[in-house]
């Protein structure tokens, strides 16, 4: 069982590896830098009034006055919102397509597995990734927080990691419906992409707006790293309903499969 997601998994590692580094690395450069900026500003937020309202709303800016809020907008938002989430679509949009375009996909099929295994299977393996990702940098935050001596609580930090699993495995679950619905792995993946940074612009721009209610569809409203780290609140609904889409997302994509010629 689940052969494939471990043959792909096992590709996964050296990568996810590399990525987690890099991550981590950048989560310990913001910190590293925080204390110079607090110094240079301390709990001045003229400094927000200088950015567009634009770029205040594209990147949900609260603060840039406290470890949590400059980490929420450095590191989370950016990091792991935009990068992160188009980087799961971008390896989603590989998972299916790719096999079709170089001809593997015939070889695979001919094996006992169903199409829907094989979709099912392929997208699991970007569970490495997923949780690589998640397991180093949590620790760099809150040790790199005790040493400038400016803690953040470690349920905080804690949830606002768990709770981008669910949000990075549905920009993934994105990349795997372009995947399985074009054969051209870079159309696939240019489509994923686009798709996820569209959603993404959705919400954010249009937030506080009469179209609002469009968001509605965008992962980026179910995962909010300002509420987790400087409210303190934990919401399980919004991972629920995340937890939903990836159920959708991969409900669909298994019958376009079923149903389409390799």
């Amino acid at each position: 069982m689940l052969e494939l997601a471990r043959f792909d998994g096992r590709n996964r590692v050296r990568g996810s590896l590399y990525l987690s580094v890099a991550m981590a690395a950048l989560a310990a450069l913001m910190i590293w830098i925080f204390p110079s900026y607090s110094d240079a500003f301390g709990e001045d937020e003229e400094i927000l009034d200088a950015l567009p309202d634009a770029m205040i709303r594209l990147f949900d800016v609260q603060t840039l006055a406290s470890l949590e809020g400059f980490l929420a907008f450095e590191l989370y938002v950016f990091g792991w919102i935009i990068l992160l989430g188009l980087y799961l679509a971008y390896l989603g949009a590989g998972t299916v397509a790719d096999d079709i375009e170089r001809g593997r996909m015939d070889v695979v099929l001919s094996m006992p597995v169903s199409r829907a295994r094989v979709v099912f299977e392929r997208y699991a393996a970007l569970a490495v990734p997923i949780v690589a990702v998640n397991v180093l940098t949590p620790i760099v935050v809150y040790v790199g927080a005790e040493l400038v001596d400016d803690p953040i609580p470690a349920t905080d930090v804690v949830a606002v990691h768990l709770l981008s699993i669910p949000y990075l495995f549905a920009c993934a679950a994105i990349g795997l419906a372009a995947s399985v619905v074009v054969d051209r792995v870079g159309i696939a993946q240019r489509l994923a992409v686009g798709i996820t940074f569209g959603l993404f612009l959705v919400e954010s721009l249009l937030v506080d707006t009469d179209y609002e209610a469009f968001g509605v569809v965008s992962p980026t409203r179910y995962y909010d790293p300002n509420e987790i780290l400087l409210e303190g609140t934990h919401d399980p609904v919004n991972a629920g309903v995340l937890i939903a889409m990836i159920v959708v997302l991969l409900a669909a994509s298994v019958a376009w499969f079923r149903r389409r010629d390799v």
